[in-house]
């Protein structure tokens, strides 16, 4: 049904044989008259009847407005819209689509420890915490539990994280694991 409807559609084309002769190759690109590019399109199977060589030449001697328009009249005529077309391509295409959908989604390795509040009265007990975890200096310890909430460690393992967060809830801090 579709081979006739195109054979029919296609019909409407029409094939000027003494402009793009069987046996002539058209030059690529040559500018035709009205602003047209010839487009050479040779087969070089033997399999292809003469027929659809007609028709492969006569789409390609086509400005973009005119395929545009047989684009457009195949839609209406077979009653098929590109988006019938769009599952069948994701589908075809290896690894473009199922793969993605079969993979569980990754599960979180790296860490980050983030204080977000520490009580005034739990702060001395902080900073020795701080320093015990990060080996930093009395300051630096000092500057990172001030202006909360801060990153204490990052990208590290789950583990080393929750132990962490243990130590410094112990003290008084307000921790989350990010």
């Amino acid at each position: 049904m579709a081979s006739t409807a195109l054979s029919s559609a296609f019909s409407l084309i029409p094939v000027h044989t003494s402009i793009f002769p069987k046996s002539a190759s058209i030059p690529f690109p040559t500018r035709a008259r009205g602003g047209r590019f010839a487009v050479s399109c040779t087969s070089t199977t033997t399999a292809a009847p003469p027929k659809v060589l007609e028709l492969g030449d006569a789409i390609a001697g086509l400005t973009l407005e005119e395929a545009r328009g047989l684009v457009d009249h195949l839609q209406d005529r077979l009653g098929v819209s590109p988006a019938a077309f769009a599952p069948a391509a994701v589908v075809a295409m290896p690894g473009a689509g199922g793969a993605a959908a079969e993979e569980a989604p990754a599960e979180k390795t790296e860490f980050d420890v983030v204080i977000e509040e520490v009580p005034s009265s739990a702060r001395i007990a902080t900073i020795k915490v701080v320093r015990a975890l990060t080996n930093l200096a009395l300051k630096e310890a000092k500057d990172l539990i001030e202006g909360l909430p801060k990153k204490l460690k990052e990208g590290v393992s789950k583990d080393e994280a929750e132990d962490a967060k243990k130590q410094l809830e112990e003290v008084g801090a307000k921790v989350t694991i990010a």
